[in-house]
């Protein structure tokens, strides 16, 4: 168990659920946040809340010390925004050799306003599900981004935060194992049926690894890293 008190940037998706769990294992008090920023899709800003009663529901060691949630009203993130996750437009690539699925400032917007929460409540550490390994090449999911961003945030806020991002080195068949490290069968069994990363938003087709249309980017890595996670498991 770690010193200090946790706050989770938690949307409600596989792998911000997974950074949950791992919180909850390894600090005696966390909070979460979520962040409205005009996503197409308000399904996250539900599923969130679900994920959190699941873990409150079957996890008792976890429910002690899963703490308050807060969420911020980010519209204007959105008002600027001219992506596939805030507008109904196709995703594709663009000219700056990004998916259009790129929010620009998003996760850096994300810490700023969590590390102020955190600031108000004495949580000095953030916890992130960002990762470098199996991702869409954001540049703000990045290591040397986030590491440079804790050194200013600390510096602009007069005390000292750590950003921890439990994923950052895990291609998604190690974030289903971890899933399974830390609560087994029945925190995998909630990340199935309780969570959401699906772009198009789609909740009516449940698949083995999730709810999903199946086809959008997020849904063939979560797809294939279950896969790769099952076949592991069986040899």
């Amino acid at each position: 168990m770690r010193s200090g008190h946790a706050l989770v940037l938690f949307s409600g998706g596989q792998d911000s659920t997974t950074c949950l769990a791992w919180a909850l294992e390894h600090f005696a008090h966390v909070e979460t946040i979520g962040f409205d920023y005009g996503q197409r899709h308000d399904i996250e800003m539900q599923v969130r809340l679900q994920v959190l009663q699941a873990l409150r529901g079957q996890f008792a060691h976890w429910a002690a010390r899963l703490g308050q949630d807060h969420v911020v009203d980010l519209a204007v993130l959105g008002q600027i925004s001219d992506t596939a996750l805030t507008r109904d437009t196709a995703i594709a690539m663009t000219s700056a050799g990004l998916p259009n699925t790129f929010v620009p400032g998003r996760n850096l917007l994300f810490f700023q306003l969590a590390a102020a929460v955190g600031y108000r409540r004495g949580l000095h550490t953030l916890v992130g599900g960002m990762c470098e390994t199996d991702f869409s090449g954001y540049p703000d999911c990045r290591d040397d981004t986030l590491k440079a961003l804790q050194v200013a945030v600390s510096l602009g806020m007069g005390q000292r935060f750590t950003f921890e991002t439990p994923l950052m080195w895990l291609d998604k068949a190690q974030t289903w194992q971890m899933a399974h490290t830390l609560g087994g069968d029945a925190l995998v069994a909630t990340i199935v049926e309780q969570s959401h990363t699906c772009y198009e938003g789609v909740r009516e087709v449940l698949h083995p690894w999730g709810y999903g249309c199946g086809s959008c980017p997020a849904c063939q890595l979560r797809q294939s890293g279950y896969q790769r996670w099952q076949s592991m498991r069986i040899t």
